[in-house]
């Protein structure tokens, strides 16, 4: 059984007692810089040697971050991984951004870029993974509110159950196709549903997750 590192979104207020049960950070950049008090927390985990994830704040935003200010939080953050900009189930967009960013991979040797798979439907995101593999990104992530997951996979009537039974139904099928390898990364974005990621222990290949469930329903 594979050990999943957990990441948290939660109130600063609460952040440091949330630390003892994570393996690490997660980041949003546009929050870097509307709020002293989520900059200091972050540049101190970054002193102590927290492991850290910068996120591009799509979902928050709609669109990427601004990329001068990724860049530098980039260099100020020094994070231990960053998901390269994405655009919501918007494939070749995606790609073409994964295309430009691979090139800034070697100007921060210390960061593991992650490129997040985003689609309309199984063909298109098995498309996207493939693509990302050859541009030569070691690690990829899918995120958890697409709506094909449902739509296409499992019409559920509670659709935040759907989108989380057709997460691992994409992710299954692309194993199954051997698109995904046993060694590969996988990181698991967000979830409604916090019992999905206990459907993926036998799936060497998923690293590590972050989500604000636990906190949101509390």
């Amino acid at each position: 059984m594979n050990k999943i590192k957990v990441f948290h979104e939660a109130p600063l207020s609460i952040m440091e007692h949330v630390q003892k049960y994570t393996d690490g950070e997660y980041c949003l950049p546009h929050l870097m810089d509307e709020s002293e008090n989520y900059r200091n927390f972050f540049l101190k985990s970054r002193d102590q040697g927290r492991y850290i994830l910068l996120d591009n704040s799509v979902h928050e935003l709609n669109k990427p971050y601004s990329e001068e200010r990724l860049h530098y939080w980039l260099e100020e953050l020094q994070p231990n991984e960053f998901f390269i900009p994405d655009y919501l189930e918007d494939k070749e967009a995606s790609i073409r951004s994964a295309e430009k960013w691979i090139k800034y991979q070697d100007k921060y040797p210390n960061t593991i870029f992650t490129a997040v798979v985003q689609a309309k439907d199984l063909y298109e995101a098995t498309e996207c993974y493939q693509t990302y593999k050859q541009l030569g990104y070691k690690k990829m992530a899918f995120s958890y509110g697409a709506s094909y997951y449902c739509e296409n996979n499992f019409s559920h009537p509670n659709k935040t159950l759907g989108k989380a039974l057709g997460r691992i139904r994409i992710i299954s099928t692309l194993y199954k196709l051997g698109a995904i390898k046993d060694t590969d990364r996988i990181h698991l974005l967000g979830c409604s549903v916090p019992q999905e990621f206990g459907w993926y222990q036998d799936m060497p290949f998923i690293e590590s997750l972050d989500t604000s469930n636990p906190v949101m329903a509390t």
